[in-house]
């Protein structure tokens, strides 16, 4: 999305090839699409997740991909402006994290984990919520201990919603339901005539 070239060589799959992470670019969206069918099913696009999605651009240089062998796309993982309820507080939405079925465990999920969580660090970010494997993402330092108050707008499993404060205290107070902010198809080609 920005055009820099990030972390080359980030791990190995297959017993050996390298896999690289990268900015996602606009000729990545139909295998990127592809890759999400693939690895969630069709139901992917009824997620409360989606809701806040739909429509809207990722937050600013922060939609990756992972290549493999090739340069097949075998993962991605895109974060998403929102807001924390009421306070309107910014915030970031991760999703989705997929990565092509026949590289699972093959450790291209954890790489690109790891790079959202750090660009977002770097660009100044707060925090970072999903809807997801709570397991998995403990990892990370996700867990459901501040989303108590907060709400995602449609159905989705309370126990799965989880959030990682990348400033400490961010959330302490946050309540409501998230909302999508910025980044829409219509603001961009507002600002831009601006």
């Amino acid at each position: 999305m920005d055009g820099r070239s990030i972390s080359p060589l980030v791990g190995e799959i297959d017993g050996g090839c390298a896999f690289a992470i990268a900015p996602e670019s606009p000729a990545d969206v139909p295998a990127r699409e592809a890759l999400l069918d693939r690895a969630m099913g069709p139901k992917r696009k009824r997620k409360s997740s989606e809701k806040l999605r739909r429509g809207r651009q990722p937050a600013e240089g922060l939609a990756y991909v992972a290549r493999g062998p090739g340069g097949s796309l075998v993962g991605t993982v895109r974060l998403w402006d929102v807001r924390l309820g009421e306070a309107g507080e910014p915030a970031l939405l991760l999703g989705p994290l997929a990565v092509d079925p026949q590289m699972k465990g093959e450790g291209v999920g954890t790489a690109l984990m790891r790079h959202a969580i750090a660009e977002a660090r770097q660009r100044g970010h707060a925090a970072i919520l999903l809807v997801g494997d709570a397991p998995y993402y403990a990892r990370f330092g996700f867990s459901a201990e501040k989303t108590g108050e907060l709400s995602m707008p449609g159905p989705y499993e309370r126990e799965r919603f989880l959030a990682l404060e990348l400033v400490s205290g961010t959330l302490d107070g946050a309540h409501g339901v998230l909302k999508a902010a910025r980044r829409n198809g219509r603001s961009e080609a507002l600002a831009r005539a601006a």
